[in-house]
């Protein structure tokens, strides 16, 4: 003990971590590695700092050091913990929207979500001050698909999901946040949130009934569903929020230009929808397909103007490949939500849901059938001058 001592391997604290790092630190002075240093760079043209270069220290304060006040990150916390505890609060560190946050490559994205798990593993002793995670479920799954040792003891998770039914409820939240628009009807938040029923009837109140007339068409927000779901059957509350939000700026559109308003009690005409879906489709394809999975950008292009449904064959014509490369580049793009497999291993077809099928111009039906007629044709931008017929056999 008194050799450990002499050494300074013992922190004035005493705590576990606080051991094990002055014994590294020991290690590393005798290893001669102490820290990974940057600087500044200086723009050539303006002689102004252009950006910094960070200093990574990679041991705990010396004892010289730590007599004059040095306190490392592990000891800064253990003291915020207890000066929170003896005031009776709880600190909570949100992090969200990490799809975007290492977006530059894959690898970056994986090393970086690993370390932040682990730094939230290191975090769990701490009683006052917890870290709150927010993270896709497809990227969980990338991060641990080459291994991840310490996902299994991170144990305490839960997985938000949006049935039909809260979707519909956070439609109907938010148009009851306005105000003039409960008078219009009115009615209060509190007697339609207080019934599903009672939304389901007020959402009929204030959206048309059906997108596409007809009897065997799809209810409203059926259709909205269905045009908002990626490949993997799951329709996401931006896209629906987009969708709506889309909505309304066509309609103010409609109402720029002097076209009657819609009818009835409905805030927003049947045709609203589908030129508002372009612009969800757009952004869906550019800013999530284009932005996080780069490398599959030019094979999604190649299906533009295609057919919806492809075949392993098909899909190799338009890539120029074989059937095995083409099944290769088929089944990553399953994986990123922008094809749907069906039919059997042995002759697999892929899918393109409705989400991207407005910007990317497919048409409704399967590639290796001859010919196809005006219903197969699916929602061409009316701004472009296309066809703007419906496929008799969609919902």
């Amino acid at each position: 003990m008194s050799y450990l001592e002499g050494a300074d391997l013992i922190p004035p604290d005493g705590t576990l971590s606080s051991i094990i790092r002055r014994s590294l630190d020991y290690v590393r002075l005798l290893l001669r590695v102490e820290s990974v240093e940057g600087g500044f760079k200086i723009n050539p043209l303006t002689g102004q700092p252009d950006g910094l270069i960070g200093k990574i220290t990679l041991r705990e304060p010396a004892a010289k050091e730590s007599k004059l006040g040095l306190e490392s990150i592990d000891r800064l916390l253990a003291l915020a913990n207890e000066a929170l505890e003896s005031a009776g609060y709880k600190l909570w560190i949100l992090l969200d929207r990490l799809d975007v946050a290492f977006a530059e490559t894959s690898e970056l994205e994986a090393n970086a979500l690993r370390a932040l798990f682990k730094a939230y593993m290191d975090l769990a002793s701490l009683n006052q001050i917890k870290l709150k995670i927010f993270l896709r479920s497809d990227i969980w799954k990338r991060i641990t698909e080459s291994g991840f040792r310490e996902s299994s003891h991170i144990t305490r998770h839960a997985t938000i999901t949006w049935t039909e039914q809260s979707l519909l409820n956070l439609i109907i939240r938010r148009v009851l946040n306005n105000s003039d628009i409960r008078e219009f009807y009115g009615v209060t938040e509190s007697e339609i949130l207080s019934n599903y029923d009672a939304q389901v009837a007020f959402f009929y109140r204030a959206f048309p009934d059906k997108v596409d007339p007809g009897q065997r068409k799809a209810k409203t927000f059926d259709w909205m569903l269905s045009r908002t779901k990626d490949a993997l059957g799951i329709a996401a509350p931006r896209e629906l929020i987009h969708l709506l939000t889309s909505v309304q700026d066509v309609q103010l559109g409609k109402y720029d230009v002097g076209t009657p308003e819609p009818a009835g009690s409905q805030l927003f005409d049947r045709s609203c929808f589908k030129e508002a879906m372009f612009e969800v489709s757009r952004v869906r394809v550019e800013q999530t397909l284009y932005a996080e999975y780069p490398d599959t950008k030019p094979w999604i292009e190649e299906v533009e103007g295609e057919k919806a449904e492809q075949s392993v064959g098909t899909l190799a014509d338009l890539w120029d490949v074989d059937g095995d490369e083409a099944m290769r580049r088929a089944v990553r793009l399953v994986e990123i939500g922008f094809f749907e497999a069906l039919g059997r291993k042995d002759s697999p077809r892929f899918k393109v849901p409705f989400l991207y099928r407005n910007y990317l111009a497919l048409l409704q039906g399967k590639a290796d059938l001859p010919g196809y007629s005006d219903e197969d044709v699916y929602e061409d931008h009316p701004s472009e001058g296309g066809n703007s017929a419906h496929g008799g056999n969609l919902p």
